[in-house]
């Protein structure tokens, strides 16, 4: 429960039905070992203490009674278990049956939730045996159960005491199909997760309309979702139940029990306060109140994970979807640039070419929108301007790219005027700092503008989300430009992206893009080395970029503290960097982070390609003087701690 994670599970049992004794057993069992794995909140089928099937022998007395005795023993049972458990069984009520599920921790009765949507179809027919909670009204009511009086209803939100958004409601299988669900007003009041005790028959299609019906309701509700489904063993005449157990949030599937795998628990975590902070961030998801709230409590525990954690968040896993995701980034940069282009009636795009990654994009962007207007590419001027700390390597990959690319090259050494900027300033030559630096960068930059007002172009921006975030770019150097393609994407997935490029390409200037892509990056503003090799490798000075983008993510997207971003890091980076490595350059993140605002304050436009961006226009407004206090001192906590 730490840091907001919820451990979940939805378990299988063995049922047989009309049997609520053996069930019961059986569901005891699945609790115990539910408590064994530290899980929260631990979700059984619909109807698991008689079975789903019994048919007509839910108008037996015998049946009901042994199931309600059955009920009670396990909701007594929960007073030595940690989860809060939700499981199904027939329940009788002001003279009517309802098919419902029922909510204890702690050996109290919390609440009964009846089922509200009744399928006529099916094996079967619901409404022959039960009331609909919808016939309830909205007059609070009560049951008595295990010797505890508690809320019987559709609609009840269940909050834990202490720890903020760990909230949760009930649906019951058919619940979740309808047009207008329970859980829509669920949560709206507050519930951050939905369960959903199901007994739905497998057919050929279901398992992945389940799937997918389960993904966008926790996508369209910004909601942990966790459904636990009928066992095999439910199996009777014309219906087969597989036990497809599924666990999702925010659109993304967490676990899967397939159908007919043999899993008696299928258990993940939530994070509930990213589900607040994405409720937060959008203004559209409206809140209202609960139409009853029941409180519980439950001991605060640091949840053990099981989910992995990407040290790519930026990055998708599968090759397929990573390939599709770098055509649609090229798609967004190069529609965006032609339209500028053609906005502005520019005559050439000009871009600094340096046989560095950003570069080689930008410059592959503007290919794509010379395509997109029916161009020429030699209306791209690429212009290569040698430093003090130009390689032989990067300009020669800048010059044969521009080559196997058919744009217009031009190379201008910018040595001789940078000399006589020193001498003009009083800068020493042999004195390699910040201004030594920057007095380069900003000689290219005036070199692009004043070559774009010759031509009529437009200066196109290289510089990436990651360099923006630590403020690595010289204000008005690097950091300027008419428009900017790589504003909105991280060093991490321009990678992916050129890498994409140069598999789709192929032929000779695939090996450009490969040896580009093996390049140490560098701002190459330093002289080389004795050999004539990179010097200035940014991730000396820096830190790693995975590192950097993986706070980015975590600090900006989700909005997560530095320590919980260091419990994640830990994870997602074991065994590769020690922790006092991650905690310093998470310290280094989060002071160049707020020191470095001003620039982001005033960059020029750039597509927005995914959910981070830095444009002042509305995505990200920070002030500029903001202090890091409060993120520095949870760093320096972190850092005595080890």
């Amino acid at each position: 429960m730490k840091d907001g994670w919820i451990k979940v599970a939805a378990g299988s049992i063995p049922v047989r039905p009309a049997d609520p004794e053996y069930n019961k057993q059986q569901i005891l069992g699945r609790m115990s070992e539910a408590d064994e794995a530290g899980v929260n909140l631990l979700v059984l089928p619909e109807l698991c203490v008689t079975g789903y099937s019994c048919g007509d022998l839910f108008f037996s007395d015998t049946l009901l009674t042994a199931a309600l005795h059955a009920a009670e023993e396990i909701v007594h049972a929960t007073t030595t278990l940690y989860p809060v458990v939700v499981f199904g069984m027939p329940l009788r009520c002001e003279g009517k049956l309802y098919n419902c599920a029922i909510v204890a921790a702690g050996g109290k009765l919390l609440g009964v939730v009846p089922k509200t949507h009744l399928p006529g179809y099916g094996l079967l027919s619901e409404p022959r045996y039960f009331t609909s909670a919808a016939c309830l009204g909205d007059t609070p009511r009560t049951v008595e159960l295990a010797g505890c009086r508690a809320p019987f209803g559709a609609g009840v939100v269940f909050r834990h005491r202490t720890l903020e958004g760990y909230a949760f409601g009930v649906e019951i299988c058919e619940d979740a199909w309808v047009p207008a669900t329970p859980a829509q007003d669920m949560c709206c009041a507050g519930a951050t997760i939905v369960v959903n005790p199901s007994a739905s028959s497998e057919i050929v299609g279901k398992a992945e309309a389940r799937r997918l019906l389960v993904q966008s309701t926790s996508a369209r509700l910004r909601c942990g979702y966790v459904l636990a489904n009928a066992s095999p063993t439910e199996s009777t005449q014309d219906a087969v139940f597989s036990a497809h157990h599924l666990i999702a949030a925010r659109g993304q599937l967490l676990s899967e029990s397939r159908p007919f795998e043999q899993k008696s628990l299928l258990v993940s975590e939530i994070d509930v306060s990213r589900v607040l902070h994405d409720r937060r961030e959008n203004n559209t998801f409206a809140p209202k109140g609960a139409k009853e709230t029941v409180w519980f409590d439950q001991s605060l525990r640091e949840t053990a994970l099981t989910l992995p954690v990407d040290p790519l968040p930026f990055v998708p896993s599968n090759v397929d979807e990573r390939r599709e995701r770098a055509e649609m980034i090229l798609r967004i940069q190069s529609q965006g640039l032609a339209r500028r282009l053609a906005h502005t009636n520019a005559k050439t795009a000009v871009i600094g070419i340096s046989g560095g990654l950003d570069s080689t994009l930008a410059l592959l962007v503007a290919v794509r929108a010379m395509d997109l207007l029916d161009r020429p590419h030699k209306d791209i001027l690429a212009v290569t301007m040698p430093g003090f700390g130009t390689t032989g390597r990067t300009k020669s990959n800048a010059i044969s790219l521009c080559e196997h690319l058919g744009v217009t090259l031009r190379e201008i050494d910018i040595r001789a005027s940078v000399r006589q900027h020193f001498a003009d300033i009083g800068q020493p030559e042999d004195r390699f700092d910040v201004t030594y630096e920057n007095a380069q960068a900003r000689e290219r930059t005036q070199v692009l503008m004043d070559i774009a007002n010759m031509t009529g172009g437009l200066v196109v921006g290289t510089g990436d989300l990651s360099e923006l975030a630590l403020g690595w770019a010289t204000y008005n150097g690097d950091h300027m430009s008419m428009y900017g393609v790589n504003a909105g994407l991280p060093k991490t997935l321009i990678r992916y992206v050129v890498q994409y490029e140069a598999e789709r390409l192929g032929s000779s200037l695939a090996r450009v893009l490969w040896d580009i892509l093996d390049t140490p990056v560098s701002p190459e503003l330093l002289p080389s080395d004795a050999q004539g090799n990179i010097a200035q490798k940014t991730e000396d000075l820096v830190g790693p970029y995975e590192l950097h983008d993986f706070f980015l993510y975590h600090i900006v997207r989700a909005g997560e503290s530095p320590a919980k971003i260091y419990r994640l890091a830990r994870l997602a980076f074991a065994g590769q960097y020690a922790d006092d490595v991650i905690l310093h350059w998470l310290r280094v993140f989060c002071r160049r982070f707020f020191a470095q605002q001003f620039k982001r304050s005033c960059l020029p436009d750039g597509p927005a390609v995914g959910s981070v961006s830095f444009s002042p226009r509305g995505a990200w407004q920070m002030p500029t003087d903001a202090v890091a206090d409060l993120w520095l001192a949870q760093n320096e906590h972190l850092e005595n701690e080890i």
